[in-house]
């Protein structure tokens, strides 16, 4: 309940789970792509140590920095179309402030 009638109306119950649900599976594919693209770029199929060395530890940590910050570089494209387009052509180009989330 908004507080003089003011503000959207809150999401319900099943609307919330719903959410959550669809942002888990979300992050579910999102580490599923970067296991399996960093996996198959650093470490060899044929391994003969139970642990990763040096080499493939800092390949692997380079490769999901970079799968990272691209992640967020097209999530904030995506956010400013978005926002261009809500704005309906009342020039909205000055709302991205960059800020990750």
């Amino acid at each position: 309940m908004s507080f003089l009638g003011f503000g959207r109306p809150q999401p319900s119950s099943e609307e919330k789970i719903s959410a959550v649900q669809a942002e888990m599976k979300l992050l579910t594919q999102m580490h599923d792509r970067l296991t399996k693209a960093c996996a198959k770029k650093c470490v060899p199929n044929e391994y003969r140590e139970s642990e990763l060395n040096k080499g493939e530890s800092v390949c692997l940590d380079r490769c999901a920095a970079k799968f990272f910050d691209v992640h967020m570089k097209v999530s904030e494209l995506l956010q400013q179309e978005m926002q261009q387009k809500g704005a309906g052509g009342m020039g909205g180009g000055g709302g991205g402030f960059g800020f990750g989330g």
